[in-house]
């Protein structure tokens, strides 16, 4: 039977390869002379907290929306921008935050993108304006970014060969358990209404915890950083937070202005925009550079089909969530922590098929993903059914099969499809690819926010059923495209 080999990643774009504990190979960089105490001091339950924190704040957020939306009188898009404000300066910033950690320390990175994180928390726990909200919340993305692809370099220089297996594995579990219990959580907490703050909790419970991170980073975690680091692609950043940002903030203002000519004339630009980028991006290549994006992954028919169906499913993901979040609270009445126990049917069952997805896909590869996506395009073709159905009136029970396809289709598809595109990796690329990873599921997720926003909130006049059933059937679409993209990917045999 065919394995997958586990490559050795950095998010960074090098190999996390280590010669022995304690000593980066010159391919990560020189780790510190405290790393060869990792044995008994874990570095783990601190990078997992922060791990934890910036996945439960992108999905946490859903179910406290209408509260947020009542208590500070905020507009449509204001609310879109609460998630996809986030999401936006999380994927601009994630492959600079990798070379950032090579350059200036990996663990700086880290405690910077930390304690960014904790005060950008606080801001948006006491914040009592949308501006000031959804500021604070691009700050909390941006600490996210410096968070995210270091713990992955820490890991690769702090745990050697094999023993880098268990800590890969608890990485995935722990971003798996707080996307799925982030709706959950919220509920429970919004519900708990402790000291009176609502929805606030959500984003001041950050604060001790991080807190306590941050004063166990230097005895916890070893420092590395890496011996010849990249440069910076500052004009490759630049030019695609413009690309995005011309295309997201038009699709997330625009229907509540009523669709202005600076909103007609800002997505005209988006695509020239994102143009400029992609030419300066192969220039930079081309002469020996570090550009943000290297074209020449999307060349290799293996990891450009990877790349595209990567991006194509988060558009999809995010926004399901949030358009449900919205319908069954403003549409069906539910409280947060009704709404969230209604979210762990989703996430019961996507835990029941991610735990079996890498099983999975050692027998079946680019057919399991294509199978989760039609699984998951079934679920919400049933929950599309059954509202329309009823015309927004069914019991919350009869929701329970689709969501059940949806959460089960969502594990089959996230994890194999991570692992088979970097089984295809060359090794001394797979950092690379892992970061063009994140970075498709981060712009995926925040484009996606705002594309589905439009058409939710564009429909509401007809009811927030209505509304929910047009964004079932585009997301419908969006799953077809991945089911074609996924049997795009080759059928060549993962290493033994």
């Amino acid at each position: 039977m065919a394995t997958i080999k586990a490559p050795q990643i950095s998010v960074t774009g090098q190999s996390a390869a280590t010669s022995q504990a304690g000593t980066a190979s010159p391919a990560t960089g020189t780790a510190s002379p405290e790393s060869s105490q990792v044995r008994t001091r874990s570095p783990l339950p601190v990078l997992m907290c922060g791990v934890f924190m910036i996945v439960l704040d992108f999905f946490i957020v859903n179910v406290a929306l209408p509260s947020i939306q009542a208590d500070l009188r905020a507009s449509s898009g204001a609310t879109e921008w609460v998630i996809a404000g986030y999401g936006l300066t999380f994927a601009v910033l994630l492959i600079t935050a990798g070379r950032l950690g090579d350059r200036f320390g990996r663990r700086r990175i880290f405690s910077i993108g930390l304690a960014l994180f904790v005060l950008a928390s606080a801001l948006c726990g006491i914040a009592n304006d949308p501006a000031v909200l959804v500021v604070a919340r691009l700050a909390q993305g941006f600490g996210g970014a410096l968070i995210s692809p270091n713990v992955l370099s820490i890991i690769g220089v702090a745990f050697p060969g094999a023993a880098r297996v268990r800590p890969i594995t608890i990485y995935g579990m722990v971003m798996g358990l707080a996307a799925a219990g982030g709706q959950l959580l919220g509920g429970i907490v919004i519900e708990a209404d402790p000291l009176g703050l609502s929805w606030r909790a959500i984003f001041l419970v950050n604060v001790p915890v991080g807190l306590i991170a941050l004063a166990y980073v230097r005895r916890q975690v070893p420092e590395s950083r890496a011996d010849q680091a990249s440069k910076l692609d500052v004009p490759g950043m630049v030019l695609v937070t413009l690309a995005l940002t011309a295309l997201v903030l038009p699709l997330v203002e625009g229907t509540q202005l009523h669709w202005p000519v600076w909103t007609l004339i800002s997505l005209a630009l988006s695509p020239v925009l994102l143009g400029i980028f992609v030419l300066s991006q192969v220039r930079t290549e081309r002469a020996g550079g570090s550009p943000l994006l290297a074209p020449s992954l999307f060349r290799q028919r293996e990891l450009g089909s990877g790349l595209a169906t990567q991006l194509v499913f988060w558009c999809g993901q995010a926004s399901f969530f949030l358009v449900l979040a919205l319908y069954l609270q403003l549409g069906k009445g539910l409280d947060p922590l009704q709404a969230g126990l209604v979210f762990t049917v989703l996430a019961a069952a996507y835990l029941a098929t991610s735990l079996r997805a890498p099983a999975l896909t050692l027998k079946y590869g680019r057919r399991l993903i294509a199978v989760g996506a039609v699984t998951l395009a079934t679920g919400e073709a049933a929950l599309l059914a059954t509202v329309a159905g009823f015309g927004g009136t069914e019991p919350i029970g009869w929701l329970v099969p689709g969501l059940l396809l949806g959460g089960a289709g969502m594990g089959l598809c996230i994890t194999p499809l991570t692992s088979t595109v970097l089984a295809h990796a060359d090794p001394q690329r797979a950092g690379a690819v892992a970061g063009a990873l994140s970075t498709m599921q981060q712009v995926g997720n925040c484009v996606g926010v705002a594309v589905t926003g439009v058409i939710f909130f564009g429909a509401l006049s007809g009811g927030y059923a209505r509304a929910f059933e047009f964004c079932l059937a585009q997301l419908c679409g969006l799953l077809v495209v991945v089911t074609v993209l996924a049997l795009m990917l080759p059928r060549r045999k993962v290493e033994r």
